[in-house]
């Protein structure tokens, strides 16, 4: 008796919902499980290194993790057709206008589009830093454990060894993000 009331108890607590059980069994068709803008900050002595990686830019270059070190990163995880990716665009042009002078780093990370595609993303909404062709997923694998593999957009703010600092799983909202960014580069 004990036993199955356990059983009980546990499996009702499997069924509870949250914001991305309900995305997953929403059935929109939209493909893809949208954060909900929780934001995370790492202290120094917790901060994760991203495992090692080279990725290709759309422009055909390539970018290693080691490419990162030395400046405070910004990679954004993103797609052309994620909505909450085409409401943050702006606010990305805004911080990337802003802190670039400062010797910031600004990578998209586009897990999905052709070429073509990005690009006009990008030219839509005045993105002039580069986006990572990451359809193969060597970025994304290379944050595992920090980016929700299907949580689209995401935004992590790396510090000057290459280490997570700060997450933003969702859309990011731009005050938010300018202090992140004034944060890490502070230190």
């Amino acid at each position: 008796m004990v036993g199955a009331g356990l059983l009980a108890l546990g499996l009702s607590a499997c069924s509870q919902d949250d914001t991305l059980a309900k995305q997953a069994r929403a059935g929109d068709n939209k493909n893809y499980v949208g954060g909900d803008g929780t934001v995370t900050e790492f202290a120094k002595d917790q901060r994760k290194g991203t495992k090692d990686f080279t990725g290709v830019l759309f422009d055909g270059a390539q970018v290693s993790e080691k490419d990162l070190v030395g400046s405070v990163t910004i990679l954004n995880f993103w797609f052309a057709s994620c909505a909450p990716c085409r409401l943050e665009a702006p606010e990305l042009v805004k911080l990337h206008t802003e802190f670039a002078p400062k010797g910031v780093k600004f990578y998209g990370v586009n897990v999905r589009d052709e070429k073509a595609t990005a690009e006009a993303f990008e030219k839509s909404f005045g993105i002039t830093y580069p986006s990572f062709n990451d359809k193969d997923g060597q970025v994304l694998l290379a944050m595992a454990g920090i980016v929700p593999p299907n949580s689209v957009p995401a935004t992590l703010v790396l510090d000057k060894q290459g280490r997570v600092s700060a997450r933003v799983v969702g859309e990011l909202e731009g005050g938010t993000m300018r202090t992140l960014i004034q944060t890490v580069l502070a230190e």
